[in-house]
């Protein structure tokens, strides 16, 4: 890696929504990796959902054993309010991968890895099952006229990476650094002139392992551009501290543990 950056006269801005929960019934479902289920969700209280970044997330709410539907909070003055007589449903967060205001639909992609109430319900997923919905509560916007994005990701940083193919500006210049296990588990992504998409296949070796080398090796386009990482939290953490090591400032970097080995439920935005 070579050529130290500055700090960027643009700054990625954070945006606050009002935070709202909702019951949405799947309506389709799709495998489009071995290990990767597409599911989209339908509810008229969708109309007004709002995510402002690619790299959004929304709490999903799953049902409890014994229940077809989530038992979910309303709003109150100081947060969130339980019902006391029901235990809390488990929850976790993922992308918002698409949406559509007028259609009243939601997809979202699971990575099937691991166990867990996340796991073992896509991996019985049907359509007409109901599940929760929180947020976003909130989105960090990254401005979309960088000369340049370069986007490191695991499985479960696909999602935002094809949205953010997807929505980016026309014209926009970007290098995708995707690891999968193998090249069975890539997925479909938008193929865009300026964009260009390395795939890493990593079969037994350590989530994120390759993820780092690509870091290592990566030469830095001229130009003002931004960073952006999502997976395994040790490694994420260690390729950003690469970047940081190498001369990128920290205000062109956007890094994220979506995951993190031995832990139940973790999601962090990684930060100094």
């Amino acid at each position: 890696m070579t050529q130290a950056t500055t700090p960027s006269t643009r700054a990625a801005t954070r945006v606050r929504h009002n935070l709202k929960f909702r019951v949405a019934t799947v309506q389709y479902i799709q495998h489009i990796a071995p290990h990767m289920l597409r599911v989209t969700l339908v509810s008229p209280d969708l109309s007004d959902f709002v995510s402002a970044s690619f790299d959004d997330h929304v709490k999903v709410f799953f049902p409890n054993p014994g229940e077809t539907t989530p038992t979910l909070p309303t709003w109150g003055d100081n947060g969130p309010v339980w019902p006391e007589d029901k235990p809390r449903p488990p929850a976790r967060d993922y992308t918002p991968r698409r949406y559509d205001n007028a259609a009243h639909t939601l997809t979202i992609d699971f990575a099937l890895h691991g166990v867990g109430p996340a796991a073992e319900w896509a991996a019985q997923a049907q359509v007409g099952q109901v599940l929760g919905l929180g947020g976003p509560r909130g989105s960090m916007v990254i401005p979309p006229d960088y000369e340049w994005y370069v986007l490191f990701a695991d499985e479960t940083g696909l999602p935002a990476v094809g949205r953010f193919l997807e929505e980016a500006a026309p014209g926009a210049r970007a290098i995708v650094f995707a690891e999968v296990g193998t090249p069975a588990e890539e997925i479909e992504l938008a193929q865009r002139p300026n964009v260009q998409i390395h795939w890493l296949h990593r079969r037994a070796g350590v989530p994120g392992s390759l993820l780092l080398q690509a870091a290592q090796r990566l030469v830095i386009p001229d130009g003002d551009g931004f960073f952006w990482a999502a997976g395994e939290s040790a490694s994420i953490q260690s390729l950003r501290g690469t970047l940081l090591a190498h001369g990128v400032d920290k205000s062109r970097i956007r890094a994220s543990a979506y995951w993190k080995h031995d832990a139940v439920e973790y999601h962090a935005n990684l930060e100094d």
